[in-house]
């Protein structure tokens, strides 16, 4: 097994250690609803993303129970 041949010295540990710093995340604006988000990902309920339509697995059944939700609350 092999060992270390020299001690790493703190400063080499620094020069290293420079390129671990965290970068700012793209953020774009939609055209549509003007909402933020990230970039080449599409944003909060859009329909469609470059031109595709979306699909989003279970979002007729959550529309469904929202309205059940609601159709119970409302006064007769």
């Amino acid at each position: 097994m092999g060992l270390p041949g020299h001690r790493r010295t703190s400063s080499h540990k620094r020069r290293r250690a420079s390129h671990f710093a965290l970068k700012g995340q793209n953020v774009a604006v939609d055209k549509q609803s003007q909402q933020t988000h990230l970039s080449h990902r599409a944003a909060p309920g859009a329909t469609s993303y470059r031109g595709h339509a979306i699909h989003v697995k279970g979002k007729e059944r959550k529309l469904e129970k929202l309205l059940k939700k609601t159709k119970k609350t409302e006064p007769a």
